[in-house]
């Protein structure tokens, strides 16, 4: 991304996104993602790459749905701080520990990715990883959803 695309959508998230509370919870998603994708890039072995890019895409999806509520949620109740809204605490939570849950499968990832000869099950444990980071960003929807507009 070039220096004007990346000032266009820095406005863009601004706008969508507010600067404090659910903007950070966006952008640490995408970090993570992030992450996982450069983990990707030294994975030799090609059968496991496969299963490894399959996740990543994944993944992928879930950045869209973060994105849609951190969008959501900031209209409803805006931030350009770190305080946490009573009525979507647990909306917070969910897309927090999402990130985290990311993180932990981009770790996942280089550890096979450093595995030395074949590994026997594959990226198994990455997917068990991946899977419960899509468990935090349903229960965030489901979470925004109660909450109401």
């Amino acid at each position: 991304m070039g220096f004007f695309s990346a000032a266009r959508q820095g406005r863009k998230d601004d706008a969508e996104l507010g600067k404090g509370l659910w903007r950070r919870a966006h952008d640490r998603f995408i970090r993570g993602l992030d992450r996982y994708h450069q983990v990707l890039e030294g994975v030799e072995d090609e059968d496991l790459y496969a299963e490894l890019v399959e996740i990543a895409n994944d993944l992928s999806a879930l950045a869209v749905r973060v994105r849609s509520i951190c969008r959501e949620a900031q209209r409803r109740s805006p931030s350009d701080g770190l305080d946490i809204p009573g009525a979507l605490a647990g909306v917070h939570r969910s897309l927090s520990t999402a990130g985290n849950s990311l993180a932990m499968t981009a770790e996942a990832a280089a550890m096979l990715r450093l595995a030395v000869g074949p590994v026997p099950v594959g990226a198994a444990s990455v997917r068990r990883r991946a899977d419960t980071v899509a468990e935090h960003v349903d229960d965030a929807e489901r979470r925004l959803a109660e909450s109401g507009s």
